[in-house]
């Protein structure tokens, strides 16, 4: 088959999921086109079933915001029409499953055909979808979407609550790819960041705030005073200054490392014993699967998708959103005990190799061909 696939190239959960399934379905010998404003963070390497296309946007004094729907629409326009493509992968409601909804109208009028799927991935949905002035543009979308998808049940149920859809949504989870996320040794590296072998604590996120870092930070504070700890954060975004405010009022500094965005997280987890993620909500959790994957139970909130990814009492916790103090005594709990800590990272890892990526890309596969079966698009 080839393959058009739309979708944000920075590290966001959409992109990284987006990009990391072209890589794989091109490995399997289809021809994938990537199409976005910038190359994907994550495709980093050279394939020959692999091309990237990118979305040049012009700026005129007439605007003061460059029409971004506008030029990827006439981008995919002409990928479509001149590569051939089977199909239209798009991840993100706005404004990827719109432009190409126009796109697909636009080719129609000169007689080509093409189907669109879009996969919703979260804010989409529960943040920007929600918005009344964007409602009527992702209900659209949806409902002209020839096929829809969601990495979770819990976001398939938002989808129908907030949208006037019966659009049937197909759940397909995310995946991890185990050639790359799995436990490496790092033992230098360990004693470089914890010295007196202290327990590693370890966050990742775009640290916007329905990450809750500030509950990561007064977690960790609380486990600090019964466990040696030291926790890592990985990630940038709008909280992080106010996360450094928050570790000096705390006095936990010493105990405290940002590293900022790191290509090679994998690494990072590989040294560490719990994973943090109290986020208000999550679609799915991917951050938490590429720890679990790198044998690190994680402490989360009951948000979302995260309940149908971890398994309580045996991969980890789930509190409620903002409860603080259970979630710390939850992380003691863990570490206090290594045999008990030893069980919760077996069983961790044993959990994410049900979302291998060998296993879940094949579904995308076989859905791609139902859908360009129906020739109804």
């Amino acid at each position: 088959m080839k393959i058009g696939i739309v979708c944000y190239p920075t590290y966001g959960g959409s992109g990284v999921v987006a990009t990391e399934l072209g890589k794989s379905l091109a490995q399997r010998g289809h021809s994938v086109h990537f199409i976005s404003y910038k190359q994907p963070e994550r495709l980093d390497f050279f394939d020959k079933n692999i091309f990237f296309h990118e979305v040049n946007v012009s700026t005129y004094p007439l605007f003061d915001f460059p029409p971004y729907e506008t030029s990827l629409t006439s981008r995919l326009v002409d990928v479509v029409k001149f590569e051939k493509l089977d199909l239209l992968h798009v991840h993100y409601a706005i404004p990827h499953a719109s432009a190409a909804i126009l796109a697909k109208q636009i080719l129609a009028s000169q007689g080509i055909k093409i189907p669109v799927i879009t996969t919703l991935h979260g804010t989409d949905i529960t943040l920007v979808g929600k918005d009344t002035s964007f409602e009527p543009v992702v209900t659209h979308s949806i409902n002209m979407s020839d096929a829809v998808t969601s990495v979770s049940e819990s976001l398939k149920r938002d989808t129908y609550k907030f949208f006037n859809t019966k659009k049937h949504i197909e759940v397909i989870p995310n995946f991890i790819d185990f050639n790359r996320f799995q436990k490496q040794s790092k033992e230098p590296f360990k004693k470089s960041i914890a010295p007196g072998n202290e327990k590693l604590i370890v966050h990742t996120s775009n640290f916007r705030k329905v990450k809750r870092v500030g509950d990561v930070l007064k977690i960790f504070a609380k486990i600090v005073e019964k466990i040696p700890a030291k926790l890592i954060l990985v990630g940038d975004g709008p909280e992080r200054h106010n996360a450094e405010l928050l570790s000096r009022e705390l006095d936990i500094c010493n105990h405290v490392s940002f590293l900022g965005k790191q290509n090679t997280v994998e690494e990072i987890l590989s040294i560490c014993d719990l994973f943090l993620m109290p986020s208000e909500t999550e679609s799915f959790g991917l951050a938490a699967l590429e720890a679990m994957a790198c044998e690190v139970p994680v402490i989360a909130s009951n948000a979302g998708g995260i309940p149908e990814l971890i398994i309580e009492g045996e991969t980890g916790f789930m509190c409620a959103v903002g409860d603080v103090e259970s979630m710390a005594a939850k992380g003691v709990y863990l570490l206090e005990d290594e045999n008990r800590l030893n069980e919760f990272k077996a069983n961790a890892l044993k959990r994410a190799l049900e979302f291998d990526i060998n296993t879940i890309v094949p579904v995308y596969e076989k859905f791609y061909l139902n859908v360009l079966s129906q020739k109804s698009f």
